[in-house]
């Protein structure tokens, strides 16, 4: 197997991980990790054995491959060096800050026939790819993804920091076109939307409320997927899955019973598993599993909740 020549930007706290998950598979050439923040880049040459680089173009002509892992507001500018160097991009989510920015990206990357895959890590859930298969016309889904505060992402709202995991996944499993959006929140801790709700309407009927907030007292990452036979739950945290049917009468008659069952779910390392999907591709020349169209999506509709975060916010005012 040839080696893939990867390297990592971004040395804060996910570009950490990224460099562990790199370390520990087969198949890569290690090259190294870049950070302005040269005290953050000696601290990752103490923990694990690689060459630090101040500059991310001081990985040009070096690496095949690249995670970027840096503040959402430098994902274009950095994603596009690399794109124009020929260097396939896996990229933290959200992909970028704006549609233009990220239309930017995608065609680039398609125009070279580059791999660019968006870090919206919760597709690679053992508890979500388990209960995919059982999935047929969902009219309700809701999610709740709460955390205490902790000022990691706190360059961006709470919209483009944590919900858009779940727009993502349910953009994903209805696969319809969005008819309307509804959204209130507010800024509690940092001066954007530190918690929000979110209503989406799809063409084919289905609807979803989705709620996300980094000022709660626990941690909370549920999804609760309601269709006409029944109800479909999945917790990301403990990825472990769920389901309630309704009980079947022998005449055929309405029963008022519902039969629950534990789904089987084979756990994963959410960030191992996106990687090595990543890295297939790069290996494959296949399209990644959470495309730049995928992530431009899922911006997309965040763009449009902000907005209606921001109205209900200035008509209060």
């Amino acid at each position: 197997m040839k080696k893939i020549k990867v390297g990592v930007v971004g040395c804060g706290y996910f570009g950490q991980f990224h460099v562990e998950k790199y370390l520990k598979i087969e198949g890569v050439e290690w090259v190294g990790v870049v950070d302005i923040d040269h005290s953050c880049c000696r601290e990752m040459v103490k923990r694990f054995p690689v060459q630090s680089f101040s500059c991310h173009s001081d990985l040009f002509g070096k690496v095949q491959s690249v995670s970027i892992a840096v503040p959402t507001p430098f994902h274009h500018p950095i994603a596009r060096d690399f794109l124009l160097q020929g260097i396939d991009v896996l990229i933290e989510k959200p992909i970028a800050v704006t549609l233009h920015e990220a239309d930017e990206l995608i065609a680039l990357a398609e125009s070279k026939g580059l791999i660019l895959q968006v870090g919206h890590l919760e597709r690679f859930n053992g508890a979500l790819l388990a209960v995919e298969g059982r999935i047929q016309h969902p009219f309700l889904i809701e999610s709740q993804r709460l955390s205490p505060f902790s000022g990691r992402g706190a360059d961006v709202d709470v919209v483009l920091d944590m919900m858009v995991h779940d727009i993502d996944i349910i953009l994903n499993l209805v696969n319809s076109r969005v008819k309307r959006i509804d959204a209130t929140g507010l800024p509690i801790l940092t001066c954007d939307f530190d918690v929000a709700n979110a209503r989406i309407e799809f063409e084919n009927g289905c609807r979803a409320n989705l709620t996300a907030s980094r000022v709660s007292r626990e941690k909370t990452r549920k999804t609760r997927i309601f269709q006409p036979d029944g109800t479909l739950t999945i917790d990301y945290l403990s990825q472990k899955a769920s389901s309630s049917k309704k009980v079947i009468r022998p005449d055929g008659g309405c029963s008022s019973e519902m039969l629950s069952e534990e789904i089987p779910v084979r756990k994963t390392d959410l960030l191992e598993a996106e990687i090595r999907s990543f890295l297939q591709s790069v290996r494959d020349r296949k399209e990644a599993k959470v495309s730049g169209r995928d992530g431009r999506q899922v911006l997309e509709v965040a763009l449009r909740i902000i907005r209606k975060l921001e109205e209900r916010l200035n008509r209060k005012a």
